[in-house]
């Protein structure tokens, strides 16, 4: 039985503007069309909406249809099945006709297009994400969701074993999910079918595996649904190594004091990483992109040499890596330390960019070449030996201590 009720009759952004004339575009002619999934869930807890998605009894050739014939501009991004994104003032709008699943088999669905709402939402994943929105605010609730978002339990609907045969992705989705709007322990039933599924994990793309991870690691949850896909086998398996969780917890932490936004790409590195041979797992494992790889490998790096201790050191490492570099191993070596969230002395390690810039190397291989340094590869070693005893100095820039340093550069280049 449905339960419908007025919960978002206030909602201007769904009762105005641009989305407000898709609906009515899309429920003339005794046609229906809702604001369904995430953006609802969102509304009604909320928090900040992202994409809003539209279910619609109007067939895909229709929806093509009357929206182009509304100025509105229509993509056929999956029309086959069913799905057309709508383009409204730059604003996109995903709009799907209502299905049923005839067949399923992981990712792939054979469906057919339908007019019924309680069968629309039983095809979805969770309880939460199954709610949907009418024009005047009426949320309709077919499954149970609005019980399980103020509980804060995400529940697969119906058999979860069931749910995740239809998508084997659903797995990392359920522990997802948790981590953003779940409370305590994971559903009881939900859990114990990923656990019993964890296998079929093998069989998604590794670069969607990455995305749901990527995601999960920055919700306010993470750390305690990551130490129960942990004690349940499914963290090791997916990143292929061995994982901190204290580290992980206390880089979170921290980000929390210093006013840092999440970061999904640190965090990982945290949780997964001690050395250049885990940055380069991960990278296969999880199909990062290049510069995702290039800065976790970057993060291990001899990151157990920092400390507040040694300011010269920190000058040496922030003139090499650059500032953002320089804080994700400072944040890095901080998380693995016994130090608290708010420790002073790593607060203002990791704080040196904003009150330090580190200089230009200010030797030009001309003036070495003016000096007397033949040209080839004498330069590059001259170069090399003027920069290593201008940081060792402590970064100079009077005029005399500079010419001392070329100088000596120069005689060891010449002497070789």
């Amino acid at each position: 039985m449905s339960d419908t009720q007025p919960l978002l009759k206030d909602a201007v952004w769904l009762r105005q503007g641009v989305l407000a004339h898709l609906i009515a575009v899309l429920s003339e002619g005794g046609e229906e069309a809702r604001v369904v999934g995430g953006a609802v869930r969102n509304a009604l807890l909320g928090e900040p909406i992202g994409d809003i998605d539209i279910a619609t009894t109007v067939l895909p050739d229709e929806v093509m249809r009357r929206t182009a014939a509304a100025y509105f501009k229509p993509v056929p991004t999956g029309i086959e099945h069913g799905t057309v994104t709508v383009v409204i003032d730059g604003q996109p709008f995903e709009v799907t006709t209502l299905r049923e699943d005839v067949e399923t088999f992981g990712r792939h669905a054979t469906v057919h297009f339908g007019r019924d709402w309680r069968k629309d939402a039983e095809r979805r994943d969770f309880t939460m994400n199954a709610l949907s929105a009418s024009g005047d605010g009426a949320v309709h609730d077919h499954v149970g969701g609005i019980a399980d978002l103020r509980a804060h339990r995400v529940r697969f609907i119906g058999d979860a074993a069931t749910r995740i045969a239809e998508d084997h992705l659903r797995i990392l989705r359920f522990f997802r999910f948790h981590a953003a709007y779940g409370h305590g322990l994971p559903d009881r039933d939900g859990l114990k079918a990923c656990i019993a599924a964890r296998g079929s994990l093998d069989q998604l793309s590794r670069e969607r595996v990455r995305m749901e991870m990527l995601k999960l690691l920055v919700a306010r949850h993470a750390a305690p649904v990551l130490a129960v896909m942990a004690e349940s086998g499914l963290l090791g398996s997916i990143l292929g190594g061995v994982v901190d969780l204290a580290a992980f917890e206390n880089l979170a932490k921290i980000e929390t004091v210093l006013r840092l936004a999440a970061d999904p790409v640190r965090r990982l590195g945290a949780l997964a990483t001690r050395v250049a041979e885990d940055a380069e797992r991960l990278w296969q494992r999880l199909r990062l992109s290049n510069a995702e790889h290039e800065r976790i490998e970057s993060m291990s790096e001899l990151w157990w040499r920092i400390s507040p201790a040694n300011d010269k050191a920190a000058r040496v490492l922030l003139y090499r890596t650059g500032p953002a570099r320089y804080v994700d191993r400072v944040l890095m070596a901080w998380a693995h330390s016994p130090a608290g969230a708010r420790d002073e002395a790593w607060r203002a390690l990791s704080a040196l960019p904003a009150r330090w810039t580190a200089p230009a190397f200010p030797i030009k291989a001309a003036e070495l070449i003016a000096r007397g340094v033949p040209h080839g590869p004498a330069v590059g070693i001259a170069l090399r030996k003027a920069e290593e005893a201008w940081i060792e100095a402590g970064f100079p820039a009077d005029q005399s201590t500079l010419a001392d340093i070329a100088a000596a550069a120069v005689q060891a280049a010449t002497q070789r």
